[in-house]
C-alpha cells in the first residue's frame, strides 16, 4: 500500500511453516496479512523442513498480502536461521514472540542489524506472558524507538491464560484488564494491535461475538486460525454502511463555506465538533482502503 493509506490488518491468517499445502493456498484468500508461522505451528523436527517449505514456496510465488514470519524465541536455537531465512525472503514484518522487556527489543534490533535486508522489516511483537503485560509500555517504546521499529502488537490470548492459569471462558472477562491494558498502550504509542485467535473454528457464533468485542476494545484487527474465519473478521473490522453515511455527512458539512472555520457545528440536530471530522476522515480512508484491497484482489 502506499504511504497515504494504512494498512489494512482486519484479518491475519496464521498459516504453519510446515504445511506446504496451506501455504500454497495462503497467496489466495482474501485475508489482510498472512503470519508464515516457524514457532507453537511447527514441531522440533519440522522446523528445516519448514524453512525450505516457505523459501521455495516464496521463491514460486509471492502472496499479495503482507507477509509476516514469526520465528522462534530469542535465545532459542532456531531463532538465528529464522530471521537469516526473514531476511533472504524479504519479509514484510518479523513476528518476535515471548517479547517480555525491552531489552528483547536491543537484542532483536542487534541481530537484525548483521543481516542484510533489501528492505527494513517491520517488528510485530507478541504479548503472551505475564511479565509483557507488566512491563508493556516500555517494551511499546522501546519498540517505538527501535530499528527495525515496532509496528504492531499481536496478543496471545492462549499463552496467556496457559501460563497464568486464568479462565480464558466466559466471554473473556478476567482477561478483559490486561487486553485493555494493551490495547491503550497501543493507542497511547500509536502502534497497531491484533486480537488473540479464536480456536473453535466451528463455532461461528461464539466467534461472531468476539469479534464484536475486539471491535469495541479498539483492536485492529484478529489473528486466525482458519480461512473459513476471513470473512467474518473483514467484515467485523470494517465501517458499516451507516458509519460511512455519517463520516460522508461530517466531511461535506465542514466543507461547507459558512462552517469552514467553525470549531463546532449543529448537523442534524446533533453538535459536531472538529474532533469527529478527524475521526469521520480517517474512516473515510481506511474504506479507501479496503476498497483498493479490494480491487487487487479482484484483479
Amino acid at each position: 500500500m502506499t504511504d497515504d493509506i494504512p494498512r489494512l490488518r482486519r484479518s491475519v491468517l496464521y498459516v504453519p511453516g510446515s504445511n506446504a499445502r496451506a501455504i500454497g493456498k495462503a497467496g489466495g484468500l482474501p485475508c489482510d496479512a498472512i503470519v508464515f508461522d516457524l514457532e507453537d505451528a511447527v514441531a522440533p523436527a519440522m522446523k528445516e523442513t519448514a524453512r525450505q517449505q516457505l523459501t521455495d514456496a516464496l521463491a514460486a510465488s509471492r502472496p499479495s498480502q503482507e507477509i509476516v514470519l514469526r520465528v522462534n524465541g530469542l535465545g532459542s536455537a532456531d531463532f538465528e536461521k529464522d530471521l537469516a531465512l526473514a531476511a533472504r525472503l524479504g519479509v514484510d514484518a518479523v513476528l518476535l514472540p515471548k517479547v517480555e522487556d525491552p531489552c528483547d527489543i536491543a537484542a532483536f534490533a542487534q541481530a537484525s542489524g548483521k543481516l542484510d535486508w533489501a528492505r527494513p522489516p517491520r517488528l510485530w511483537a507478541m504479548v503472551e506472558t505475564a511479565h509483557a503485560i507488566h512491563r508493556l509500555d516500555a517494551i511499546v517504546a522501546a519498540g517505538c524507538a527501535s530499528s527495525p521499529r515496532l509496528d504492531c502488537l499481536v496478543v496471545g490470548t492462549n499463552d496467556l491464560a496457559k501460563e497464568t492459569g486464568v479462565f480464558a471462558g466466559d466471554e473473556r472477562r478476567y482477561l478483559l484488564p490486561w487486553l485493555m491494558h494493551a490495547v491503550l498502550a497501543a493507542k497511547r504509542h500509536r502502534v497497531d494491535i491484533l486480537d488473540g485467535v479464536w480456536n473453535d473454528f466451528s463455532d461461528q457464533a461464539g466467534f461472531a461475538a468476539e469479534l464484536t468485542q475486539g471491535v469495541r476494545m479498539a483492536f485492529d484487527g484478529k489473528t486466525l486460525i482458519h480461512p473459513s474465519q476471513i470473512d467474518g473478521a473483514n467484515a467485523a473490522f470494517a465501517p458499516t454502511g451507516e458509519q460511512v453515511d455519517e463520516a460522508r455527512r461530517i466531511v461535506a458539512a465542514f466543507a461547507r463555506d459558512e462552517h469552514r472555520d467553525a470549531g463546532v457545528i449543529n448537523l442534524d440536530g446533533k453538535m459536531v465538533e472538529r474532533l469527529h471530522l478527524e475521526q469521520a476522515q480517517r474512516l473515510l480512508v481506511r474504506v479507501d482502503a479496503i476498497e483498493a484491497a479490494r480491487a487487487a484482489r479482484a484483479q
